[in-house]
């Protein structure tokens, strides 16, 4: 079966990074289905049942997302929400249909990775920011496996554009998808 790939972004348009990827999975339909929530979902109202039978006909699960406010956008908090009910997800009574599914992230940091680091400008990792996630699943007996990151350098002004080589870009595209075939 195919890989269900959450695509969370905003303004993908104007993404470097997430929009390189999701034009890299276009190429292999075969492979992955490419579900952008705002496009979906523009007013914010998710259809459950939809999602849920979504992720059900599919093998493996990946979020992808930039990093927000070190967290996910807000868009991608409520599909969770809303989606990874009791008795679907997890709970005594039938919730086991994330139960040894393969899921992970693919994140785009847009710092440096040295400033997720403990030492480093944030004083945090990026596996320790994103452990809730790790939670969520380890909670719904999914198999987690990790998370793919791109991250950026921001320029010197501090403004929040990510400076990338277009070979760095096109080795992350490849790299990505050889991250989500080894899964």
């Amino acid at each position: 079966m195919k890989t269900l790939v959450i695509v969370t972004h905003p303004s993908i348009e104007a993404s470097v990074i997430n929009r390189r990827w999701v034009e890299e999975l276009k190429k292999y339909p075969e492979k992955y289905t490419i579900h952008e929530l705002h496009k979906v979902y523009p007013d914010g109202n998710i259809d459950v049942e939809k999602e849920q039978h979504f992720i059900e006909s599919h093998s493996n699960l990946i979020l992808q997302f930039p990093v927000y406010w070190f967290n996910s956008p807000p868009l991608l908090k409520k599909w969770l929400d809303d989606v990874f009910v009791y008795g679907w997800a997890h709970g005594s009574n039938g919730g086991d249909k994330l139960k040894n599914r393969k899921v992970a992230l693919a994140v785009s940091a847009g710092s440096k990775k040295e400033d997720y680091s403990e030492e480093g400008r944030y004083r945090h990792t990026l596996e320790q920011l994103l452990s809730p996630f790790e939670t969520t699943f380890l909670y719904c007996n999914a198999d987690y496996r990790s998370f793919f990151a791109f991250y950026g350098t921001e320029k010197e002004s501090g403004e929040n554009e990510i400076v990338t080589s277009e070979s760095e870009l096109e080795k992350s595209a490849r790299d990505y998808l050889n991250f989500i075939d080894s899964l």
